[in-house]
């Protein structure tokens, strides 16, 4: 059945809103895995509740991994012997699909992964011909991807291994976390070139070592894990940084201010990147009690930037630069190919297809705005497609998103928090969300 359409708000005035975000998923699903894998039950705080999370949180009880929602909402996760066999639905998560199997090696039997069709596309071979190289013994039908059966044997011998991490630095995060967890640790060697989204294995790096685990970065391209125990936490999650991308995006474009609540003075994020990209095309922020105050004129300016570190950023870059009154170019981010969708293909043709100039190059895109028309906009099942369209329809009357649902995916409620955004269901404080 063809989702129905959703019809784009126009802003109509200048926005004037606080948005308190849900929780990162990038955190909440590093969070479950090393709770999952601690010496002792812990609280995952303010988690994100998506798609992604609760796949994650799924896959882990499917191996024998207690998580509980507590009177607060937050996950109450109690280790336990992992155990199959057992079937894990990664959905179209690559945290999930990447993360898990690593730790299912820990596990007594046989654990099978199986997910969306888009995620039998995506790249997988690396962390399988690692997980071999460790120990591991998999059936993957000689295909490099999903669905495949991890045959665990309660533990892995672990060690030193190679791995291309060029096309997603999720291979290396999924081998540091349950790294510790092997019999020798881990020490991963990337070979190939640069690594993708670097933040994102800070972000893990730091919460490793916030478990007392014994990470070593010192030599570029090599992370050594100590062998030994996970320390049980109580782990906050910060807002998701990344999903701040939209709300400020909206500032930018129609004009007015957004305060994002509760943004971190000190983060691992990608999504604080936003800060001086978004200054850089024409806004400006503030730190305040509340949180990061952004304030947008109406007034967009083109920008050349690599966004090889934050690539997740671009398709809403992507939609402020066809707004803006001079070309941008977008580089780095050929990886992006390879995520829920090709997202470059799709930012070109949905932009194209309502008059726009973008061209889809080798590692990027080059976009020369034009006077843009109604029309539907494509999503192609994700999230961050359907939140640009949502940011172009603020100013380009007659905007019809394609399943705006997939939202869901990391920002539960979306159509509601845009809506009142906009002052259009409630006043400016509507746009709050717990």
């Amino acid at each position: 059945m063809t989702p129905p359409l959703w019809p784009a708000p126009v802003a109509s005035a200048p926005v004037d809103a606080v948005v308190a975000l849900p929780g990162s998923k990038s955190v909440t699903n590093r969070a479950l895995v090393l709770a999952a894998l601690a010496d002792g039950p812990g609280y995952v705080r303010r988690p994100l509740r998506s798609r992604d999370t609760t796949l994650m949180a799924a896959g882990l009880r499917a191996m024998g991994v207690a998580v509980e929602e507590t009177a607060e909402g937050d996950w109450r996760v109690v280790p336990a012997p992992l155990r199959g066999p057992a079937r894990v639905d990664v959905g179209n998560a690559g945290t999930v699909m990447r993360f898990l199997p690593p730790l299912s090696t820990l596990a007594e039997g046989p654990i099978r992964f199986e997910g969306d069709p888009r995620a039998y596309e995506r790249p997988l071979d690396a962390v399988i011909l690692a997980l071999r190289d460790l120990g591991a013994d998999i059936d993957d039908g000689g295909t490099g991807r999903l669905p495949m059966t991890v045959r665990g044997t309660g533990g892995l011998r672990g060690g030193i291994v190679e791995i291309d991490a060029s096309s997603s630095s999720q291979f290396v995060s999924a081998l540091l976390l349950s790294g510790a967890r092997f019999a020798n640790g881990v020490e991963v060697r990337h070979v190939g070139t640069s690594v993708p989204s670097t933040p994102h294995i800070e972000m893990t790096v730091a919460m490793l070592r916030a478990a007392g685990v014994r990470v070593d970065h010192a030599e570029p391209d090599v992370w050594r894990v100590a062998p030994g125990p996970i320390a049980a936490r109580d782990i906050v999650v910060e807002p998701d940084l990344s999903n701040a991308a939209p709300f400020m995006a909206a500032a930018l474009v129609a004009g007015g201010t957004v305060t994002i609540r509760d943004w971190p003075r000190e983060t691992t994020q990608p999504g604080d990147w936003l800060r001086d990209l978004f200054t850089r095309m024409g806004g400006s922020c503030e730190f305040t009690a509340e949180g990061l105050r952004f304030t947008g004129t109406g007034e967009v300016h083109g920008i050349d930037a690599d966004l090889h570190d934050v690539g997740e950023l671009t398709p809403t870059i992507a939609a402020v630069a066809a707004l803006a009154d001079s070309p941008s170019t977008l580089t780095g981010i050929a990886h992006l190919r390879m995520h829920e969708t090709d997202r470059l293909a799709a930012l070109a043709k949905e932009i194209n297809n309502l008059g726009g100039d973008v061209t889809d190059t080798a590692d990027g895109l080059e976009i020369r705005p034009r006077p843009l028309r109604a029309g539907a906009f494509q999503t192609y099942d994700d999230h961050r497609i359907a939140t640009a369209a949502a940011v172009i329809g603020l100013v380009v009357p007659g905007v019809e998103v394609e399943n705006i649902a997939t939202t869901a995916k990391t920002l539960p409620d979306f159509p509601l928090l845009w809506s009142a955004l906009l002052g259009q269901a409630a006043g400016p404080e509507a746009a709050t969300a717990s």
